[in-house]
């Protein structure tokens, strides 16, 4: 009688032990919530910026790529008389030392002069600083100054020499505003990955830049803007791990005048704005300076010759939207990278 109480009494302290241990790690999983992910926004190069992790809660991650953005904008803006670019611009010729970014960055938007046929062009400074798209809310510059500027607009005017850049023509301008945000999101994503990020979005005004995937190993999905649609709504989506996506659109910066529209993305031939029945191209490929260089390449070239470029590159894509809201996609959208196209 003794042995048996004992053994019965052995099973309930085992069952209640077993009941608590079980209790316990239920409401362990009950208070564990999925790690939310930390976010931060800011203003540089004359655009909203937002940073966004999913695998981190360090903020002082965030930090240190506002500081990057902070450095590269005092770098290689146009606008700030310290900057290197501005330093070449104002050097009437002579040889200007610069860091190793400006050259890495130069280098890079003398290919896409050389690939656009100059369509694409770093020494666009004068030109672009006569529109003025940022403020100029309904003008347009004189023809005799149009072509004035548009005769100092020459990639090939740039010269480099060591770590030393100069200018053949004294009056050319150069602008890298058509390319530095997208090499900022390069250098922002490389420097998150050496701190072991494995998942974020890089937002630089519309320059998207995946790292990795979701947290579950699912794609993001990233909108295509919809051009001119006031509330920035999406016509389609597509979804990517570790790629970027650049938008090149007449929406983005633009005035009408007698319903002429007049937008940002200027002819370097003529010194007006295309009018070549395109509304946006947007490129997904691996780096965003790529992105940059190509997404306005690809507009200045037109749809069939911009989609021909593309189809030569390789893990290359784009979207293009033309004047009537038809969408036109290369061959590896709905193949390699998944799209969906919104419906309205």
């Amino acid at each position: 009688m003794t042995k048996h109480s004992y053994t019965i009494k052995q099973i309930q302290i085992s069952a209640l032990l077993a009941l608590l241990l079980l209790s316990l790690t239920l409401c362990s999983g009950c208070t564990q919530k999925p790690q939310e992910p930390i976010s931060k926004t800011g203003f540089y190069f004359d655009t909203v910026i937002t940073l966004t992790l999913y695998d981190s809660q360090q903020e002082e991650l965030l930090e240190d790529c506002f500081a990057l953005a902070d450095k590269y904008e005092k770098m290689l803006s146009a606008t700030i008389d310290s900057s290197d670019v501005s330093n070449i611009n104002h050097a009437e010729g002579q040889p200007v030392t610069v860091n190793p970014e400006t050259l890495e960055l130069l280098q890079k938007g003398l290919a896409y002069g050389t690939l656009s046929e100059g369509r694409f062009d770093v020494t666009i400074g004068n030109l672009s600083s006569l529109w003025n798209f940022t403020e100029n809310d309904g003008v347009v510059p004189d023809d005799t100054e149009i072509k004035t500027a548009v005769s100092t607009v020459d990639y090939r005017n740039v010269e480099i020499s060591g770590n030393q850049v100069s200018l053949r023509n004294p009056e050319s301008d150069i602008d890298l505003g058509g390319i530095a945000k997208g090499y900022i999101a390069d250098k922002m994503k490389e420097y998150l990955l050496e701190q072991g990020v494995t998942s974020g979005i890089i937002n630089l005004g519309g320059n998207v830049l995946v790292i990795g995937a979701k947290t579950d190993n699912t794609p993001f999905t990233i909108g295509i803007q919809t051009p001119f649609d006031s509330e920035g709504s999406s016509i389609a989506t597509v979804k990517i791990k570790d790629m970027t996506v650049v938008s090149s659109g007449v929406y983005e910066r633009y005035f009408t005048i007698d319903d002429k529209l007049y937008h940002h993305i200027l002819d370097t031939s003529t010194g007006y704005p295309y009018d070549n029945g395109l509304l946006s191209v947007s490129i997904i490929c691996r780096n965003s300076v790529d992105g940059d260089g190509l997404s306005t390449t690809c507009f200045s070239l037109g749809l069939e010759k911009g989609m021909e470029l593309v189809e030569s590159l390789e893990n290359t894509e784009a979207i293009f939207i033309t004047s009537d809201y038809e969408i036109h996609t290369s061959s590896g959208i709905g193949e390699t990278i998944p799209f969906e196209l919104m419906m309205h």
